[in-house]
């Protein structure tokens, strides 16, 4: 019975209601043998004086209501540390996430380079200029605002990932595609901010980006509610210094927000990420 409560009100949020759901159960069942044990014993030539029964009522109601105030009080307290927890845990990969992402865009090739860039584009193609510049902005100011919340839209995260691919394809030209297949009805489910972030900046980081050696990196939905993000495998000769925190962190996000666990699958041809999405 107490199981069968802890199922249907799992949060320690609701522990009121579980001690007055679980205290009446209890009552009723406890009262009900209390009274089958106290008519057998009648029958039996030992009959119990009204008051006694009272008295006997009573004590098993106040029995019954301070041992389940006590236990749920107990299971609250524990429910309540491993949330705590696991908030604490969550922040930090959050943190470290937003940490990684700035890193990776405030190291200064990645500035010269967006500065060089820039500078170029003043003079050359004032309009576009103003673009890259408007795209610079909107990146870091979702990197910065990336920890406010557990989660955003996917559209919220796709529109970021545009300007940052706006950046990456200043860079790197024709050499770069971008190709996005989402279905409008998940356009308001959710995933941790920065994922589709970590991922494409995993897939520039890792692999070799030329015109005649081109990356693709797609990123689509599927009628499971997942989302895939894949992109062509042709790793760098030279070693890639990498300390995996990217990808860790994306495990760590969605274990503390309680979804089922992203995979990484890798062959021959392609590196493919398939992350589940949150319904709004």
């Amino acid at each position: 019975m107490a199981l069968h409560i802890h199922r249907r009100h799992p949060s320690y949020q609701r522990v009121i209601r579980r001690i007055c759901l679980s205290s009446l159960l209890a009552s009723i069942n406890s009262l009900l043998v209390t009274v089958l044990v106290m008519w057998i014993y009648g029958q039996l030539g030992y009959p119990v004086a009204p008051t006694r029964w009272l008295l006997a009522l009573a004590f098993v109601f106040l029995t019954v209501i301070i041992v389940t105030a006590v236990y749920e009080g107990i299971h609250a307290f524990e429910q309540w540390k491993r949330y705590f927890m696991e908030s604490e845990q969550l922040k930090k990969a959050q943190l470290q996430s937003q940490l990684e992402a700035l890193k990776q865009q405030v190291n200064p090739h990645f500035l010269f380079n967006s500065l060089n860039i820039l500078d170029a584009l003043i003079d050359d193609d004032p309009q576009q200029a103003r673009q890259f510049l408007d795209e610079m902005s909107t990146v870091y100011r979702y990197l910065l605002r990336s920890n406010e919340q557990n989660l955003t839209s996917l559209s919220t995260e796709l529109a970021f990932i545009e300007s940052y691919y706006q950046m990456l394809r200043t860079r790197h030209g024709q050499s770069l595609h971008l190709v996005t297949r989402i279905s409008p009805q998940y356009a308001n489910h959710q995933i941790p901010p920065l994922t589709l972030q970590l991922l494409v900046e995993n897939a520039v980081k890792h692999n070799i980006i030329l015109p005649d050696q081109p990356l693709t990196i797609e990123i689509a939905t599927d009628d499971q509610a997942q989302l895939t993000v894949r992109n062509n495998l042709q790793r760098k000769h030279t070693q890639v210094n990498s300390s995996g925190v990217g990808l860790s962190n994306i495990l760590t996000k969605y274990r503390v927000l309680g979804q089922a666990t992203p995979t990484f699958q890798e062959d021959d041809q392609q590196f493919v990420v398939t992350l589940p999405l949150v319904a709004a």
